[in-house]
């Protein structure tokens, strides 16, 4: 699923449990590369939400949270930012990463 400024608050800030926002870009590989992996966490752990900003078209809402280096994940809860991850990871290494999150 993806999102813009526009529907941020509702997709994002008043989401209930867990969610993966990933700034990502078009010319971007590593996004690219990360897709798949996110893809496959959320297929795993239904208790976590994955929304995709392309940080092009939405240049004040990357610039807001901080999304300097593609890609960046924010992880919300609670309509707050409780941790940051820059760069493609793999998958064994994001699951440790998110372990806290991930409850199944």
């Amino acid at each position: 699923m993806s999102t813009t400024e526009e529907d941020f608050a509702r997709d994002v800030l008043e989401a209930q449990g867990t969610v993966i926002v990933d700034f990502w870009a078009e010319w971007c590989p590593p996004c690219h590369a990360l897709t798949p992996v996110l893809e496959s966490l959320a297929g795993e752990h239904p208790e976590i939400t994955i929304i995709k900003v392309n940080a092009d078209d939405n240049i004040a809402l990357a610039s807001r949270y901080g999304a300097l280096a593609l890609p960046t994940m924010k992880v919300f809860s609670g309509g707050e930012v409780v941790k940051t991850i820059v760069g493609a990871k793999p998958k064994a290494r994001l699951e440790a990463e998110l372990a806290e999150y991930l409850t199944a």
